[in-house]
């Protein structure tokens, strides 16, 4: 049973709204949209419904795969190198508007093509980047919606200390592709180093290396595992939880998406939310909006997601004042 409470706060200049004069016109016309992803779009490791955010986002405005829309995905199947292949087929498809996930993939895209607009839905820092000029005038071709997780991450470790009061050492799971994640260990780091528990960074970027980096970790002693937002790590959410409570260790991750796949506990934003809204930029382009004029824009909500079935598994209680304060509880 899932129990759902919502906090919200407003960052930045405030949600774009759809209204019934932003929803696509009935017309002859097939619009055609490129979508280039680190993963796919659902895995058996982890049924994926980000992307069907998007999807159903676009619906909710007018377009319709199979009617007035066709989606050219393209998918790197986790891997970094292959980004760059796929942002020149989807230039040479000459689609009228890109979307991007994440950064290295934004930045593929960018170097693509500098007059295709560019949408991502969710990126850490795209100003520090280089991605945009700035979050209220971007500039270029480029625009789309920012998360937060690099700030997050020290509440992140705080919640895992919360469930684990004597933590001594933690490992952190580290993709070298991923440009956000070395301030994410520098945060993590600080937030430990003032209640002396030793963080141990572990880099993986293959199912294999998650394997060995497990067995790495246990080696070191590690007592729970933080697992930073990137989408490869979203991909092998089931497999790293398996591995989680096999070794019983806690986990902690940055969306609700990973434990609904097995994850012990996640906080951050609602990754499916910000694709949906994704779609209503989509939208404004296609209707003659330039990228440049359209602000980047955060989170409306930040979730704490936790999973009861493997805190059992994990042998983990969960106090009960974590439990209230939790967003959505699975039991």
């Amino acid at each position: 049973m899932v129990n759902v409470h919502r906090r919200r706060f407003l960052i930045g200049a405030g949600a774009l709204a759809a209204t019934p004069m932003s929803r696509a016109q009935k017309s002859a016309k097939v619009w055609r949209i490129g979508f280039l992803a680190l993963r796919s779009r659902s895995t058996a490791q982890r049924p994926d419904d980000h992307y069907d955010a998007f999807v159903a986002g676009m619906r909710d405005l007018g377009y319709v795969e199979g009617k007035n829309l066709v989606i050219e995905w393209r998918f790197a199947e986790g891997q970094y190198e292959r980004l760059a292949g796929l942002a020149n087929e989807l230039v040479q498809k000459k689609v009228e508007v890109i979307v991007s996930q994440g950064t290295p993939g934004t930045r593929a895209v960018q170097r693509a093509t500098s007059t295709i607009p560019i949408v991502f839905p969710a990126m850490n820092d795209p100003v520090g980047s280089g991605v945009v000029a700035s979050l209220s005038r971007p500039g270029g071709n480029t625009t789309g919606l920012t998360d937060i997780n690099v700030d997050l991450s020290p509440k992140q470790f705080e919640l895992l200390k919360t469930i684990h009061p004597k933590l001594l050492r933690t490992a952190l799971f580290i993709h070298p592709g991923n440009r956000a994640h070395p301030a994410v260990l520098n945060n993590v780091q600080k937030a430990a180093l003032e209640v002396d528990v030793q963080v141990i960074p572990v880099s993986a970027s293959t199912p294999e290396e998650i394997e060995r980096g497990f067995a790495s970790m246990m080696e070191n002693r590690a007592e729970a595992v933080m697992i930073p937002a990137d989408g490869f790590y979203i991909g092998q959410a089931k497999r790293i939880a398996e591995l989680a409570i096999k070794h019983r260790v806690p986990t902690i991750f940055t969306d609700r998406g990973n434990v609904k796949a097995g994850g012990l506990m996640s906080y951050g934003q609602n990754l499916s939310e910000l694709y949906r809204r994704a779609a209503i930029y989509v939208d404004k382009v296609l209707k003659g909006a330039r990228p440049s004029d359209l602000p980047v824009e955060g989170p409306t909500t930040l979730h704490l997601t936790i999973n009861l079935k493997t805190a059992k598994a994990l042998g983990v209680t969960i106090p009960r004042e974590l439990l209230l304060r939790a967003d959505e509880v699975i039991e």
